[in-house]
């Protein structure tokens, strides 16, 4: 047995290696909803590491263990491990999220790779919508809504610009009016978008072609009555809309189905665990509807709601094509995980 190596990749090395390559994230998220879709991964349930009960997350935050295989020409495995606390950017400076992702190979199992994971997850998180929006949005779509100011509604924005090119007006909401004035600032000058603070979720919403909402908020923002005809609505925080909300869409889409069940602080899951949504009344997963298996958008009428828990097979995905970047470029650091095992 000889020496094994493992490469680290710090943001930095992430960054250059195509991290912030939204193109790139959104191409390599349909290959993991097609893998998805032809059951060629591996995805236990993530392990939530909570302070308290699942609502404890909202103020005290969490740290998630998410492992995942995904198959195809990928063949590789993977885990996220990833720290949450609502409370780093007002009391420390610090971003929400921290996160590692580390690869393992899959015959030996040995591990190949730790980097940053914290690029990576803001990004798979925003390209998903991208991807959603890209088979449910309309596709003259011109005007977003977006609740939340922070660092998942920038990749939000990333990834609806790349796939709707009439995008061009965005309205943000955030309770902490500083942040939606700063937001506006950064992200339009970054993506040549109009971005405008509004001062109410109402104003962000109503009218909008597409909503977005990534926030903490401990109850429901969205409300029904806001909702306009041909409307697409990417849901990423948690208990963030009304029952009504959802009860009103034409088409419900979803990631993982069985996933947002179990991890059960999201709407739908609420809304599952009190009989008010059955199994039946979900349309179709992502995988279903990137593959054809079920159509996508099929009416400028429709109210198209999608709801995303957020799968560890998106992290390992993205992350393996930055690894094979790293390697081409001969980018990071080699770490000796040993010389010389001590035992076989």
């Amino acid at each position: 047995m000889s020496r094994h190596d493992i490469l680290y990749l710090s943001q930095r090395d992430v960054v250059e290696c195509g991290g912030l390559n939204m193109a790139e994230v959104i191409s390599d998220l349909e290959k993991v909803f097609e893998l998805h879709n032809k059951k060629d991964y591996v995805l236990p349930t993530k392990v939530a590491l909570r302070w308290g009960d699942k609502h404890s997350e909202e103020t005290i935050g969490r740290i998630n263990a998410m492992p995942g295989y995904v198959g195809g020409d990928a063949d590789v495995a993977g885990i996220k491990w990833i720290g949450s606390a609502p409370q780093n950017p007002h009391k420390y400076g610090l971003p929400r999220a921290s996160a590692l992702i580390i690869l393992n190979d899959s015959e030996k199992h040995f591990p190949i790779a730790v980097m940053d994971g914290t690029i990576i997850s803001a990004m798979r998180t925003g390209g998903v919508t991208g991807v959603a929006a890209k088979y449910l949005a309309r596709k003259d779509s011109s005007t977003a809504g977006i609740i939340g100011a922070g660092t998942q509604n920038r990749t939000q924005l990333m990834a609806l610009k790349e796939v709707l090119p009439n995008l061009s007006t965005v309205r943000v909401f955030d309770i902490k009016k500083e942040r939606s004035v700063t937001f506006s600032k950064e992200v339009s000058q970054a993506l040549q978008l109009e971005v405008v603070p509004v001062s109410s979720a109402q104003e962000a919403v109503e009218g909008a072609d597409v909503i977005v909402t990534a926030t903490t908020a401990k109850e429901p923002v969205v409300k029904a009555e806001w909702i306009g005809e041909g409307c697409f609505y990417s849901h990423i925080g948690g208990n963030e809309a009304e029952f009504e909300v959802i009860e009103k869409a034409d088409k419900i889409v979803v990631d993982d189905w069985n996933q947002i069940k179990h991890r059960g602080t999201q709407t739908p899951a609420i809304m599952f665990e009190k009989g008010r949504l059955k199994d039946s009344d979900i349309y179709a997963e992502l995988g279903d509807v990137v593959t054809g298996k079920a159509s996508g958008r099929e009416d400028d009428r429709e109210f198209i709601y999608f709801n995303g828990v957020g799968l560890a097979l998106e992290d390992v995905m993205v992350a393996y094509r930055i690894y094979k970047n790293a390697l081409g470029k001969k980018v990071g650091t080699k770490l000796e995980l040993w010389e010389k095992p001590i035992w076989v």
